[in-house]
């Protein structure tokens, strides 16, 4: 092959072709800038920029938090799992865009960097208490600009597997594996109302009052009708007793699935 200084490679085989590589102008991963627009209509990052408590200072600051912390999501958007492809992602257009870098012709963060910024800034504890109250932030947000009569609530829980020994995890029988037992709460449009992470050999229904107190919560003198999707098994015999007093009944609408409807 021959490659003249600042043209393609040229294949001997064939002088009509040539060979141009544009990694950094192509990207497999273009769907997350229709996240970035939702988020800039709805200000949900900016909405957690204004809460969490930023701890690096100085003057060679390269990237600003509401950068670090859509790349940090956008990316788990993407399917990547963790900050091990940050170098990759860091030139990779899409995400240059929602990190406000392409335009400034900057690459935007990288490895190193994400993983101080996971786990330096946003693993404090009170940054930690912080993101647990910013989803339900974000979720009424979202909820403001929803047309809906009824709010349905379902509560539910599943497994986590993980690889070797993690604090926390442990050996589930029902599941047949080691992993953490997170708690969810899902409304009918698919909103994670809020989570839950906790030992992996927990009964199912853990700890669920303290998840759910602040969501209901949120909806309480709200004029929407307030449907319940009932666990199973009852976290306790006066579970029911407890979401009548929330005006929470049981509706005919859903007869495959035992509900509480607002009176």
């Amino acid at each position: 092959m021959l490659s003249p200084p600042g043209e393609g490679l040229k294949v001997g085989f064939d002088g009509s072709l040539k060979l141009e590589f544009h990694g950094a102008r192509i990207t497999s991963d273009a769907g997350l800038l229709a996240y970035g627009d939702l988020d800039e209509t709805l200000g949900l990052f900016a909405l957690a920029c204004r809460v969490l408590n930023e701890t690096w200072t100085g003057r060679n600051i390269q990237h600003e938090m509401r950068a670090l912390l859509r790349q940090s999501v956008y990316s788990r958007f993407g399917g990547y799992e963790d900050v091990n492809d940050a170098d990759r992602l860091s030139i990779d257009p899409a995400i240059r865009a929602i990190t406000w870098k392409l335009k400034e012709h900057k690459n935007a963060a990288n490895e190193n960097t994400m993983g101080r910024f996971e786990t330096d800034m946003l693993g404090n504890d009170e940054n930690l208490r912080v993101l647990e109250k910013i989803n339900g932030g974000w979720v009424q947000k979202g909820m403001k600009r929803t047309a809906h009569r009824r709010i349905i609530l379902d509560m539910d829980s599943s497994e986590s597997p993980v690889h070797g020994e993690q604090e926390g995890s442990a050996y589930n029988g029902h599941f047949g594996c080691s992993c953490y037992h997170p708690l969810f709460c899902f409304n009918q449009f698919g909103d994670c109302e809020g989570a839950m992470l906790r030992p992996g050999n927990v009964h199912s229904a853990e700890r669920w009052k303290e998840l759910w107190e602040p969501i209901v919560g949120r909806y309480e003198g709200k004029k929407v009708r307030k449907y319940f999707v009932q666990m199973r098994p009852l976290p306790s015999p006066g579970f029911m007793t407890t979401w009548r007093r929330r005006a929470f009944c049981t509706p005919s609408v859903f007869p495959p699935i035992m509900c509480y409807r607002e009176r």
